[in-house]
Protein backbone atom coordinates (compact mmCIF):
# COMPACT_ATOMS: atom_id res chain seq x y z
CA UNK A 1 0.00 0.00 0.00
CA UNK A 2 2.86 2.43 0.60
CA UNK A 3 3.84 2.22 -3.07
CA UNK A 4 7.49 1.62 -2.31
CA UNK A 5 7.60 -1.97 -3.56
CA UNK A 6 4.80 -2.54 -6.06
CA UNK A 7 6.22 -5.87 -7.27
CA UNK A 8 6.89 -7.43 -3.88
CA UNK A 9 3.93 -9.87 -4.10
CA UNK A 10 5.17 -11.28 -7.42
CA UNK A 11 7.51 -14.29 -7.67
CA UNK A 12 11.02 -12.99 -8.28
CA UNK A 13 11.32 -14.69 -11.69
CA UNK A 14 8.21 -12.78 -12.77
CA UNK A 15 9.65 -9.49 -11.49
CA UNK A 16 12.75 -10.02 -13.60
CA UNK A 17 10.66 -10.95 -16.63
CA UNK A 18 8.65 -7.73 -16.33
CA UNK A 19 11.76 -5.56 -16.02
CA UNK A 20 13.52 -7.34 -18.86
CA UNK A 21 10.41 -6.85 -20.99
CA UNK A 22 10.41 -3.13 -20.21
CA UNK A 23 13.97 -2.76 -21.51
CA UNK A 24 13.21 -4.79 -24.64
CA UNK A 25 10.19 -2.59 -25.38
CA UNK A 26 12.40 0.49 -25.10
CA UNK A 27 14.98 -1.02 -27.44
CA UNK A 28 12.23 -1.56 -29.99
CA UNK A 29 10.82 1.94 -29.47
CA UNK A 30 14.19 3.58 -30.13
CA UNK A 31 15.13 1.18 -32.93
CA UNK A 32 18.20 -0.17 -31.11
CA UNK A 33 19.49 -3.57 -32.22
CA UNK A 34 18.49 -6.11 -29.56
CA UNK A 35 21.60 -8.16 -30.35
CA UNK A 36 23.66 -5.78 -28.18
CA UNK A 37 21.37 -6.40 -25.20
CA UNK A 38 22.57 -9.19 -22.88
CA UNK A 39 19.52 -9.32 -20.61
CA UNK A 40 19.00 -8.50 -16.93
CA UNK A 41 21.14 -9.41 -13.92
CA UNK A 42 19.29 -10.61 -10.81
CA UNK A 43 19.94 -8.86 -7.51
CA UNK A 44 22.31 -10.47 -4.97
CA UNK A 45 19.50 -10.38 -2.38
CA UNK A 46 15.76 -9.73 -2.49
CA UNK A 47 15.23 -8.41 1.03
CA UNK A 48 16.85 -6.07 3.59
CA UNK A 49 19.02 -4.51 0.90
CA UNK A 50 18.30 -0.81 1.47
CA UNK A 51 20.94 1.01 3.53
CA UNK A 52 19.00 4.27 3.80
CA UNK A 53 15.39 5.24 4.51
CA UNK A 54 13.72 8.60 5.01
CA UNK A 55 10.61 8.18 7.16
CA UNK A 56 8.00 10.95 7.41
CA UNK A 57 5.90 11.85 10.46
CA UNK A 58 2.21 12.33 9.68
CA UNK A 59 -1.10 10.54 9.92
CA UNK A 60 -2.80 7.91 7.79
CA UNK A 61 -6.25 9.47 8.07
CA UNK A 62 -6.92 13.13 8.78
CA UNK A 63 -7.16 13.59 12.55
CA UNK A 64 -6.03 10.03 13.24
CA UNK A 65 -3.12 8.88 15.42
CA UNK A 66 0.38 9.94 14.43
CA UNK A 67 2.26 7.65 12.06
CA UNK A 68 5.91 7.39 11.03
CA UNK A 69 6.77 5.86 7.71
CA UNK A 70 6.09 6.19 4.01
CA UNK A 71 3.52 7.87 1.78
CA UNK A 72 0.49 5.86 0.80
CA UNK A 73 0.56 5.16 -2.92
CA UNK A 74 -0.68 8.16 -4.94
CA UNK A 75 -1.22 10.21 -1.78
CA UNK A 76 0.73 13.29 -0.75
CA UNK A 77 -0.74 13.60 2.73
CA UNK A 78 -1.36 10.06 3.99
CA UNK A 79 1.57 8.44 5.85
CA UNK A 80 1.63 4.74 6.69
CA UNK A 81 3.73 3.52 9.63
CA UNK A 82 6.49 1.35 8.14
CA UNK A 83 7.77 -0.74 11.03
CA UNK A 84 7.52 -4.06 9.19
CA UNK A 85 9.27 -3.21 5.92
CA UNK A 86 11.01 -6.14 4.23
CA UNK A 87 13.44 -4.02 2.21
CA UNK A 88 15.38 -2.68 5.22
CA UNK A 89 17.42 -4.23 8.05
CA UNK A 90 15.40 -5.32 11.11
CA UNK A 91 17.11 -2.56 13.11
CA UNK A 92 15.33 0.09 11.00
CA UNK A 93 11.92 -1.38 11.85
CA UNK A 94 12.79 -1.46 15.56
CA UNK A 95 13.98 2.17 15.46
CA UNK A 96 10.82 3.35 13.70
CA UNK A 97 8.57 1.73 16.30
CA UNK A 98 10.62 2.97 19.27
CA UNK A 99 10.81 6.51 17.87
CA UNK A 100 7.08 6.66 17.22
CA UNK A 101 6.33 5.39 20.76
CA UNK A 102 8.76 7.92 22.25
CA UNK A 103 7.11 10.82 20.41
CA UNK A 104 3.56 9.69 21.10
CA UNK A 105 4.30 9.38 24.83
CA UNK A 106 5.28 13.05 24.82
CA UNK A 107 2.26 14.09 22.73
CA UNK A 108 4.41 15.73 20.09
CA UNK A 109 2.69 17.05 16.97
CA UNK A 110 3.85 16.30 13.45
CA UNK A 111 4.68 19.00 10.91
CA UNK A 112 1.70 19.55 8.63
CA UNK A 113 2.71 19.95 4.98
CA UNK A 114 -0.04 22.46 4.17
CA UNK A 115 -0.24 24.62 7.30
CA UNK A 116 3.52 24.33 8.01
CA UNK A 117 2.74 23.96 11.69
CA UNK A 118 3.99 21.23 14.01
CA UNK A 119 7.21 19.77 15.39
CA UNK A 120 8.19 16.37 13.96
CA UNK A 121 9.33 16.07 10.34
CA UNK A 122 11.57 13.08 9.46
CA UNK A 123 13.53 10.16 10.80
CA UNK A 124 16.46 9.25 8.52
CA UNK A 125 18.24 5.94 9.10
CA UNK A 126 21.47 4.85 7.39
CA UNK A 127 23.37 1.58 7.63
CA UNK A 128 26.93 0.54 6.80
CA UNK A 129 26.48 -2.87 5.20
CA UNK A 130 30.18 -3.77 5.40
CA UNK A 131 30.86 -2.12 8.75
CA UNK A 132 27.64 -2.78 10.67
CA UNK A 133 27.31 0.88 11.69
CA UNK A 134 24.07 2.88 12.05
CA UNK A 135 23.51 6.62 11.68
CA UNK A 136 20.27 7.87 13.26
CA UNK A 137 19.02 11.33 12.31
CA UNK A 138 15.80 12.94 13.50
CA UNK A 139 14.63 16.22 11.97
CA UNK A 140 12.15 18.59 13.61
CA UNK A 141 10.99 22.16 13.16
CA UNK A 142 11.71 24.81 15.78
CA UNK A 143 8.02 24.90 16.77
CA UNK A 144 8.34 23.27 20.17
CA UNK A 145 10.86 21.65 22.47
CA UNK A 146 12.15 18.28 21.36
CA UNK A 147 13.74 16.18 24.11
CA UNK A 148 16.85 15.44 22.09
CA UNK A 149 19.01 14.16 24.94
CA UNK A 150 16.26 11.81 26.15
CA UNK A 151 15.74 10.61 22.57
CA UNK A 152 19.43 9.73 22.23
CA UNK A 153 19.39 7.91 25.57
CA UNK A 154 16.27 5.96 24.55
CA UNK A 155 17.80 4.92 21.22
CA UNK A 156 20.91 3.58 22.91
CA UNK A 157 18.76 1.26 25.02
CA UNK A 158 17.15 -0.48 22.02
CA UNK A 159 18.56 -3.99 21.42
CA UNK A 160 20.02 -3.71 17.91
CA UNK A 161 22.04 -6.05 15.74
CA UNK A 162 24.29 -3.24 14.50
CA UNK A 163 26.39 -0.63 16.31
CA UNK A 164 25.27 2.98 16.55
CA UNK A 165 27.90 5.23 14.99
CA UNK A 166 26.05 8.48 15.60
CA UNK A 167 22.76 10.11 16.60
CA UNK A 168 21.89 13.57 15.27
CA UNK A 169 19.08 16.08 15.69
CA UNK A 170 18.48 18.70 13.00
CA UNK A 171 16.12 21.66 13.00
CA UNK A 172 14.61 22.60 9.63
CA UNK A 173 11.96 25.29 9.17
CA UNK A 174 12.00 25.41 5.37
CA UNK A 175 8.57 24.54 3.93
CA UNK A 176 9.95 22.24 1.22
CA UNK A 177 9.13 18.55 1.75
CA UNK A 178 12.75 17.43 1.40
CA UNK A 179 15.12 16.51 4.21
CA UNK A 180 17.37 19.46 5.02
CA UNK A 181 18.69 21.32 8.06
CA UNK A 182 19.06 24.87 9.27
CA UNK A 183 21.19 23.53 12.12
CA UNK A 184 22.35 20.10 13.26
CA UNK A 185 23.38 18.91 16.72
CA UNK A 186 25.41 15.76 17.32
CA UNK A 187 23.81 13.93 20.23
CA UNK A 188 26.02 10.86 20.32
CA UNK A 189 29.06 9.42 18.54
CA UNK A 190 30.13 10.95 15.22
CA UNK A 191 28.21 12.60 12.36
CA UNK A 192 28.98 9.90 9.80
CA UNK A 193 29.31 6.16 9.39
CA UNK A 194 31.97 4.18 7.57
CA UNK A 195 31.27 2.06 4.51
CA UNK A 196 33.31 -0.05 2.14
CA UNK A 197 32.50 -0.55 -1.53
CA UNK A 198 34.76 -3.00 -3.33
CA UNK A 199 38.09 -2.03 -1.76
CA UNK A 200 37.35 1.68 -1.29
CA UNK A 201 36.61 3.35 2.07
CA UNK A 202 33.93 6.01 2.54
CA UNK A 203 32.62 8.33 5.23
CA UNK A 204 28.86 8.77 4.73
CA UNK A 205 27.21 11.69 6.50
CA UNK A 206 23.55 12.51 7.14
CA UNK A 207 23.11 14.32 3.81
CA UNK A 208 25.57 12.37 1.66
CA UNK A 209 24.37 10.63 -1.46
CA UNK A 210 25.50 7.02 -1.47
CA UNK A 211 24.46 3.87 -3.28
CA UNK A 212 21.31 2.50 -1.63
CA UNK A 213 22.13 -1.15 -2.35
CA UNK A 214 25.86 -1.65 -1.77
CA UNK A 215 26.12 -5.28 -2.89
CA UNK A 216 24.25 -4.60 -6.12
CA UNK A 217 26.24 -1.40 -6.77
CA UNK A 218 29.51 -3.30 -6.40
CA UNK A 219 28.40 -5.80 -9.03
CA UNK A 220 27.20 -3.07 -11.41
CA UNK A 221 30.35 -0.94 -11.13
CA UNK A 222 32.64 -3.94 -11.46
CA UNK A 223 30.86 -4.98 -14.63
CA UNK A 224 30.74 -1.45 -16.07
CA UNK A 225 34.48 -0.86 -15.72
CA UNK A 226 35.23 -4.34 -17.09
CA UNK A 227 33.75 -3.15 -20.40
CA UNK A 228 36.56 -0.62 -20.80
CA UNK A 229 39.46 -2.60 -22.22
CA UNK A 230 42.30 -0.27 -21.26
CA UNK A 231 42.09 2.59 -18.77
CA UNK A 232 45.86 2.89 -18.32
CA UNK A 233 47.16 6.31 -19.31
CA UNK A 234 43.65 7.64 -20.01
CA UNK A 235 42.17 10.99 -18.99
CA UNK A 236 38.63 10.23 -17.79
CA UNK A 237 35.66 12.54 -17.25
CA UNK A 238 33.07 11.18 -14.78
CA UNK A 239 30.01 13.38 -15.24
CA UNK A 240 27.23 13.47 -12.61
CA UNK A 241 29.80 11.82 -10.35
CA UNK A 242 27.83 11.88 -7.06
CA UNK A 243 30.09 10.92 -4.17
CA UNK A 244 32.74 9.79 -6.65
CA UNK A 245 32.49 6.03 -6.29
CA UNK A 246 33.10 5.11 -9.92
CA UNK A 247 35.57 7.99 -10.28
CA UNK A 248 37.74 6.48 -7.58
CA UNK A 249 37.40 2.97 -8.97
CA UNK A 250 38.51 4.21 -12.39
CA UNK A 251 41.35 6.27 -10.88
CA UNK A 252 43.11 3.11 -9.72
CA UNK A 253 43.85 2.35 -13.38
CA UNK A 254 43.51 5.66 -15.23
CA UNK A 255 46.02 8.50 -15.53
CA UNK A 256 43.60 11.18 -14.33
CA UNK A 257 39.90 11.27 -13.42
CA UNK A 258 37.81 14.45 -13.22
CA UNK A 259 34.41 14.16 -11.55
CA UNK A 260 31.74 16.82 -12.06
CA UNK A 261 28.76 17.01 -9.69
CA UNK A 262 26.26 19.78 -8.87
CA UNK A 263 25.42 18.75 -5.26
CA UNK A 264 27.91 20.41 -2.85
CA UNK A 265 27.60 17.74 -0.14
CA UNK A 266 28.33 15.00 -2.65
CA UNK A 267 31.41 16.83 -3.95
CA UNK A 268 32.71 17.34 -0.43
CA UNK A 269 32.23 13.64 0.32
CA UNK A 270 33.96 12.67 -2.93
CA UNK A 271 36.97 14.84 -2.13
CA UNK A 272 37.24 13.30 1.33
CA UNK A 273 36.99 9.85 -0.22
CA UNK A 274 39.81 10.55 -2.67
CA UNK A 275 42.05 11.63 0.21
CA UNK A 276 41.06 8.68 2.39
CA UNK A 277 41.75 6.25 -0.47
CA UNK A 278 45.03 8.00 -1.38
CA UNK A 279 44.00 8.78 -4.95
CA UNK A 280 45.96 11.87 -5.93
CA UNK A 281 44.92 11.50 -9.58
CA UNK A 282 41.23 12.02 -8.81
CA UNK A 283 39.71 15.51 -8.59
CA UNK A 284 36.14 16.72 -8.20
CA UNK A 285 34.55 19.92 -9.52
CA UNK A 286 31.32 21.34 -8.12
CA UNK A 287 28.91 22.66 -10.72
CA UNK A 288 26.41 21.98 -13.47
CA UNK A 289 27.79 19.65 -16.15
CA UNK A 290 26.32 21.93 -18.85
CA UNK A 291 28.43 24.86 -17.63
CA UNK A 292 31.54 23.07 -16.39
CA UNK A 293 32.18 21.43 -19.77
CA UNK A 294 32.70 24.94 -21.22
CA UNK A 295 35.32 25.68 -18.56
CA UNK A 296 37.41 22.51 -18.80
CA UNK A 297 40.46 22.97 -21.00
CA UNK A 298 41.75 19.41 -21.19
CA UNK A 299 40.11 16.81 -23.41
CA UNK A 300 39.02 13.38 -22.16
CA UNK A 301 39.92 9.99 -23.62
CA UNK A 302 36.88 8.35 -22.03
CA UNK A 303 33.62 9.75 -20.66
CA UNK A 304 31.64 8.02 -17.91
CA UNK A 305 28.25 9.39 -16.92
CA UNK A 306 25.62 8.44 -14.37
CA UNK A 307 22.92 11.13 -14.73
CA UNK A 308 19.72 11.60 -12.72
CA UNK A 309 16.50 9.86 -13.74
CA UNK A 310 15.64 12.68 -16.11
CA UNK A 311 18.71 11.86 -18.20
CA UNK A 312 21.25 14.23 -19.73
CA UNK A 313 20.16 17.74 -20.71
CA UNK A 314 20.08 17.86 -24.54
CA UNK A 315 22.58 20.74 -24.65
CA UNK A 316 24.93 18.92 -22.29
CA UNK A 317 24.55 15.73 -24.36
CA UNK A 318 25.56 17.67 -27.49
CA UNK A 319 28.68 18.94 -25.75
CA UNK A 320 29.55 15.45 -24.49
CA UNK A 321 29.18 13.92 -27.95
CA UNK A 322 31.19 16.76 -29.51
CA UNK A 323 34.33 15.58 -27.70
CA UNK A 324 34.32 12.62 -30.07
CA UNK A 325 35.87 10.23 -27.55
CA UNK A 326 36.17 6.62 -28.77
CA UNK A 327 33.91 5.28 -26.00
CA UNK A 328 31.22 6.56 -23.62
CA UNK A 329 30.20 4.47 -20.60
CA UNK A 330 26.62 5.37 -19.65
CA UNK A 331 25.25 4.14 -16.28
CA UNK A 332 21.58 4.88 -15.75
CA UNK A 333 18.86 4.47 -13.12
CA UNK A 334 16.26 5.04 -15.87
CA UNK A 335 16.60 2.96 -19.06
CA UNK A 336 13.97 5.09 -20.80
CA UNK A 337 16.02 8.29 -20.71
CA UNK A 338 19.29 6.39 -21.24
CA UNK A 339 18.13 4.65 -24.41
CA UNK A 340 16.57 7.88 -25.65
CA UNK A 341 20.00 9.52 -25.26
CA UNK A 342 21.66 6.55 -26.99
CA UNK A 343 19.29 6.92 -29.94
CA UNK A 344 19.96 10.66 -30.12
CA UNK A 345 23.71 9.97 -30.36
CA UNK A 346 23.37 8.32 -33.77
CA UNK A 347 23.79 11.68 -35.44
CA UNK A 348 27.27 11.92 -33.95
CA UNK A 349 28.22 8.44 -35.23
CA UNK A 350 27.86 6.69 -31.84
CA UNK A 351 26.38 3.22 -31.57
CA UNK A 352 25.80 0.97 -28.55
CA UNK A 353 28.24 -1.94 -28.28
CA UNK A 354 26.77 -3.43 -25.12
CA UNK A 355 23.60 -2.96 -23.04
CA UNK A 356 22.81 -4.83 -19.85
CA UNK A 357 20.05 -4.27 -17.29
CA UNK A 358 20.49 -4.73 -13.53
CA UNK A 359 17.84 -5.35 -10.91
CA UNK A 360 19.27 -3.43 -7.99
CA UNK A 361 15.90 -2.89 -6.28
CA UNK A 362 13.79 -6.07 -6.06
CA UNK A 363 10.14 -5.58 -5.26
CA UNK A 364 10.09 -2.20 -7.02
CA UNK A 365 9.66 -1.12 -10.63
CA UNK A 366 13.14 0.37 -10.85
CA UNK A 367 15.69 -0.93 -13.33
CA UNK A 368 19.34 0.10 -13.77
CA UNK A 369 21.23 -0.14 -17.05
CA UNK A 370 24.84 -0.04 -18.26
CA UNK A 371 25.51 0.99 -21.86
CA UNK A 372 28.88 1.08 -23.60
CA UNK A 373 28.83 3.32 -26.66
CA UNK A 374 31.46 3.43 -29.40
CA UNK A 375 32.11 6.06 -32.07
CA UNK A 376 32.46 4.96 -35.67
CA UNK A 377 35.58 6.38 -37.30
Amino acid sequence: VCGGCQYTTLPYAEQLELKDGLVRELLERYAIDQKVYSGIEACPGRFAYRNKMEYTFGDTEKGGPMSLGLHRQRSYMSILTADQCQLVPDDFNALVRATLDFCNERHYSFYHKKSHRGLLRWLVLRHGVRTGELLIHIVTSSQGDFAATEFAEMVQQIPLENMIAGILHSVDDKPADTVAADQTELLYGRPFYHEQLLDLQFEVGPFSFFQTNVLAAERLYDYALSLVSDLAGQNVFDLYSGTGTISMLAARRAKQVTGVEIVPEAVAAARRGAVENQLANCRFIEGDVLKILDELIEKPDLIILDPPRSGVHPKAWSKILAYGVPQILYISCNPKTALSDVAAARGQSYRPLSIRAFDNFPGTRHVEAVVLMSRKI
